[in-house]
């Protein structure tokens, strides 16, 4: 435990003495400060405007703010979590240090540590932002604040694991941040790819770090894609250490075949909470009871392109509740194309070897015609703790963010400038 604590005390410092980590961390303040002003001056003019009802602060301050370390993310921390893989390997300190009484996983944990400390340093100025709302006399949600953090801090070691693997295999900094922005655009490339195609391309697109962020910011904790990306990461972190110095590609191999089988495994797990406090994500808890009490699978074919606009609703309205309630298999039989069909338009459900089609995406014309496929009336009757229960009508809120730019813009980049001559000064002094 000793010799660990002190290889922490060592990542840690060389944390601390490495530039990129101190610039990464004064771009975080004034990236996150634009994010967030303009996300306050938005959220005023909606607030003032004809309709504010059903307003969430969840969409318009606290997901456009954290939208900024999705930037630092892709194009900022990689480049910390290479140098600490990289560099030790380009001076030869590598051979030493692995002739330390710790195991090479050792090793590599205690640099992911590191970056976890660094993860939680730049938070504070999405901390800070959340506390200017609050003084404004914004509404925030502990639920939905948490699950969004939890996503990001998910996506983070996700794309921490990535960068340190690359540096493993890949002799040289700048080749190992090139390998880590293919495999970005890649899952860019497959999120696009899977749009309205439905089958495997879907099902694989749904794990991409993309896709699998704005399930949490809708409010959704799905737990197929925090084990998907728990698995991906260790692995990751796997086939890093044992690349260290001299790894074995069958191994390597092996683990990535056993990985394969997990991943398919995890995403058969169809568990989830909304967290969010509009419930977006839940149908009212009379049709929840009532679809569950379906047995047989739900078949619904898609006749939309994927440019359709009705496409996007019926996915973010009806679809992600759906397939958190029952079975459901959905099918696009246009996959993707934006040609002319004679059923265009329509959207079929099929029940056993029932049947009916409607051209709607709005959710109660959806819920009516699966409970026509049942034989059952399609107006049900709600019970008292529905009828009685209030709608949610949002937080709308004409604030000015007032101090935040001298805040981001000034105070947080002398802050991180003044922390990094003390930690240079003591550094030396040590």
């Amino acid at each position: 435990m000793r010799s660990r604590r002190v290889l922490f005390r060592k990542d840690l410092g060389e944390l601390f003495a490495s530039r990129a980590f101190w610039l990464t961390l004064m771009m975080i303040g004034p990236l996150v400060g634009q994010a967030f002003i303009q996300a306050v001056n938005t959220y005023a003019e909606v607030s003032a405007g004809a309709l504010p009802q059903g307003l969430s602060p969840l969409d318009g301050i606290v997901v456009p703010s954290l939208g900024a370390y999705e930037l630092a993310i892709m194009l900022l921390f990689p480049f910390v979590a290479i140098r600490t893989i990289s560099a030790e390997r380009t001076t030869g300190a590598l051979k030493l240090i692995l002739q330390w009484p710790v195991s090479r996983a050792a090793h590599v944990l205690s640099k992911l540590s590191a970056l976890v400390v660094a993860w939680l340093l730049s938070l504070v100025a999405f901390g800070v932002a959340m506390a200017l709302w609050c003084s404004y006399g914004g509404h925030l949600d502990g639920g939905e604040v948490a699950n969004v953090l939890l996503g990001y801090t998910l996506r983070f070691v996700f794309t921490a694991a990535i960068a340190m693997c690359a540096a493993a295999l890949v002799p040289g900094a700048a080749n190992a941040a090139v390998v880590v922005l293919a495999f970005t655009i890649g899952t860019w490339a497959l999120d696009f790819l899977a749009t309205g195609r439905g089958g495997i391309w879907q099902t694989l697109a749904s794990y991409t770090p993309a896709a699998a962020l704005r399930s949490f910011e809708r409010g959704l904790l799905r737990v197929d894609v925090v084990a998907v990306m728990l698995i991906i990461t260790i692995v990751a972190l796997y086939i890093t250490a044992r690349f260290l110095n001299l790894g074995s590609i069958p191994v390597a191999a092996i683990a990535l075949i056993l990985a394969a089988g997990a991943i398919v495994a995890a995403s058969r797990v169809n568990v989830s909470a909304d967290l969010s406090e509009d419930r977006r994500n839940s149908f009212s808890a009379a049709d929840e009871r009532a679809l569950r009490s379906i047995k047989e699978p739900l078949t619904i074919t898609v006749w939309l392109s994927a440019e359709d606009p009705r496409m996007n609703d019926f996915e973010r309205n009806v679809l992600v509740k759906l397939r958190r309630t029952i079975d459901v298999d959905v099918r696009y039989p246009l996959e993707g194309r934006t040609g002319l069909f004679e059923k265009y338009g329509d959207i079929e459900y099929r029940i056993g070897g029932r049947s009916a089609v409607n051209r709607s995406t709005i959710e109660e014309v959806v819920l009516e015609t699966i409970y026509g496929l049942r034989g059952e009336r399609t107006s049900r009757p709600l019970s008292a703790d529905e009828t009685s229960a209030p709608l949610y009508s949002g937080y709308p809120l004409v604030a000015f963010p007032n101090g935040a730019a001298i805040i981001f813009y000034v105070f947080w980049p002398v802050s991180v400038l003044l922390a990094w001559l003390f930690a240079r000064r003591n550094r030396r002094t040590g």
